[in-house]
């Protein structure tokens, strides 16, 4: 799957005040985090061929920032979950979701609520880091006509990182290459500063926005 192209013309970098707003939630809040242990995908609601687009996905993201995949994780099994869903109700008729996802009846009638047709919930390690993440996909009429290719790599960019809750709202992590769609080369440039393994897993303070925007340009 392409990420990035050469062909693409590049971007000026992102301002340390962009890098920051990517992070920084709607209550006012800065919260940076990336992966801290390895990635083990398993998808559910979905053709195996649509399977694996999202894997190849995945996977793609872990070579570009250098962080690694496994075939099993030893505390949860699978840690990177992503249901594909026709209506919000079928989370609740899921069993043992509610182990996973606490309150997932309050967020399901929150969802419908919203007529939301995305929605991610993250765990946490106890250095911050990201241990899990639970991705839901309501495939509503708009996201029926969106390419499986482009769905999968939009959905596993915003699994990789901690982005804030408006960081995609105005301008997607995703460009146009012809009929195809790829990984902006800005975001991709991010994404591989965020993982870089000097700075920690998790942040809270605005000032990591420097770090980050210091490295973009030379995280190749």
């Amino acid at each position: 799957m392409a990420i990035t192209d050469p062909m693409t013309t590049e971007p000026a970098p992102l301002t340390a005040d962009v890098v920051e707003a990517l992070f920084t939630r709607a209550d006012g809040t800065f919260l940076f985090a990336r992966w801290g242990r390895p990635i083990v995908p398993v998808v559910f609601g979905v053709t195996d061929e649509t399977v694996a687009v999202l894997k190849g996905a995945i996977e793609a993201l872990c070579v570009l920032t250098d962080h690694r995949m496994a075939e099993t994780d030893p505390e949860l099994g699978a840690n990177l979950m992503v249901f594909f869903l026709r209506e919000w109700d079928e989370l609740t008729a899921t069993p043992n979701l509610d182990r996973l996802v606490p309150d997932l009846g309050p967020l399901v009638a929150r969802l419908k609520t919203a007529d939301a047709n995305q929605y991610r919930v993250f765990r946490f390690d106890d250095a911050g880091g990201i241990k899990a993440c639970f991705s839901f996909i309501r495939i509503d009429e708009a996201l029926a006509q969106v390419p499986a290719e482009t769905l999968a790599l939009n959905q596993m960019v915003q699994a990789m990182l901690l982005w804030s809750d408006r960081a995609f709202t105005d301008r997607s992590p995703l460009a146009l290459l012809g009929d195809a769609a790829v990984l902006r080369p800005d975001i991709a440039d991010l994404m591989r500063a965020a993982y870089d393994p000097v700075l920690p897993v998790m942040a809270q303070d605005p000032s990591h926005a420097l770090r980050l925007s210091a490295r973009l340009g030379r995280a190749q």
